[in-house]
């Protein structure tokens, strides 16, 4: 029955992108800045799953739907090695300087040596993983899709912890990841919660609620937390279905601020801010201290975007043409536009040095500054 559920959700969710409004046209800017391109490879197609790189040391890693695995050097995106596993991979890549990890559809998880390509370990989760998986501190972690956060040892693959939720009746088919700062893990469920798990034993440091089920009909009352948490310093935010956004006291869990606002991906934050993009595409940036609105920028209606990126001056954001827009990150103004000519952007860019890194639905993998 839970598959049926899915199944409806994923269907209505892709009805209500196809005959909704009609996306507004990239606004024109004055006097853009230059975008630069560093470097662009082809690391293959995502289909319709998103997938995201991952940065370690001077490497960048990325995974495609069909299997392949692809290490580069992170400032020429010259190939370092590439692999072809024979599984549908359904997310993007977790990594280290030691350890690269991905995951497939049928639950099974890779690990890679990340100087080599060569493969490391197998072991298997309970369901399907559309998130990357999360390496640090010896650990792969990774969050299935039935509610689970498995640890596994990035040597050998055995088995650490099991932190385990009790199923929902209707979930959201969306990545929804992990964050790791400070000796925990911070992730998102069904329900509008939000967990902070001890890295070393899965323990439950603290559960906040993002948000709180409401209306009449299961589809209704949908309130997963979604993508990655955004943590930095002493906070950690997160988003709720077409619910809320709020920020938390990261060691202890206190809310520290939340405000109504429907977004349809996860929050970026920086020193000052968190920025989120909500259903209808207009982009807010919310004062971080308390959630106060400090600006928002409407001209990227229904361009559905990806989860903003904020570095320096700017804040980034991706659409379902291949555009990355550069803002403001103070007044939310355009001031550069690049189009990657890929397909979608779904995941948040990723920041790469002085600049970021974006992976399209089509398997281009572009490297751009301002």
């Amino acid at each position: 029955m839970k598959g049926i559920a899915l199944a409806l959700l994923a269907g209505a969710l892709v009805a209500c992108s196809s005959t909704g409004p009609e996306p507004a046209e990239p606004p024109r800017i004055d006097k853009p800045r230059p975008v630069r391109v560093l470097w662009s490879a082809n690391v293959g197609a995502a289909q319709r799953y998103t997938f995201l790189p991952a940065i370690a040391g001077d490497s960048v890693f990325a995974a495609a739907r069909d299997g392949t695995v692809t290490g580069l050097d992170g400032k020429t995106g010259r190939r370092r090695w590439r692999v072809e596993l024979p599984l549908q991979l359904s997310g993007g890549v977790g990594a280290d300087e030691r350890t690269v990890a991905v995951a497939s559809e049928e639950g099974e998880v890779v690990a890679l040596d990340a100087q080599s390509g060569k493969e490391r370990w197998r072991a298997r989760v309970s369901s399907e993983v559309l998130a990357p998986p999360a390496v640090a501190s010896g650990l792969v972690l990774v969050r299935s899709m039935d509610n689970r956060v498995f640890a596994f040892n990035a040597d050998d693959g055995k088995r650490r912890w099991v932190y385990q939720r009790a199923p929902a009746s209707l979930l959201l088919r969306a990545p929804a990841g992990l964050t790791v700062m400070s000796g925990l893990a911070y992730a998102g469920f069904p329900g509008g919660k939000l967990a902070a798990l001890v890295l070393d034993n899965g323990a439950v440091r603290w559960e906040a609620t993002v948000a709180v089920p409401r209306g009449t009909t299961e589809l209704e009352r949908v309130a997963d937390v979604l993508g990655d948490p955004a943590a930095d310093g002493r906070e950690v935010c997160a988003a709720a279905y077409r619910a809320r956004v709020a920020c938390y006291d990261a060691a202890t869990g206190r809310q520290l601020w939340g405000r109504e606002l429907a977004s349809l991906t996860g929050v970026g934050i920086d020193a000052r801010y968190v920025f989120v993009a909500d259903d209808r595409g207009t982009l807010h940036a919310l004062d971080r201290s308390n959630g106060q609105s400090v600006w928002k920028q409407e001209k990227l209606a229904y361009r559905r975007l990806s989860p903003p990126l904020a570095g320096g001056e700017t804040v980034a954001v991706g659409d379902f043409e291949g555009y990355v827009h550069f803002l403001m990150r103070d007044t939310g103004a355009f001031v550069a536009r690049r189009e990657t000519g890929g397909g979608a952007v779904r995941a948040a860019p990723v920041r790469l040095g002085a600049g970021l890194l974006v992976q399209t639905e089509d398997g281009s993998l572009v490297a751009l500054a301002l």
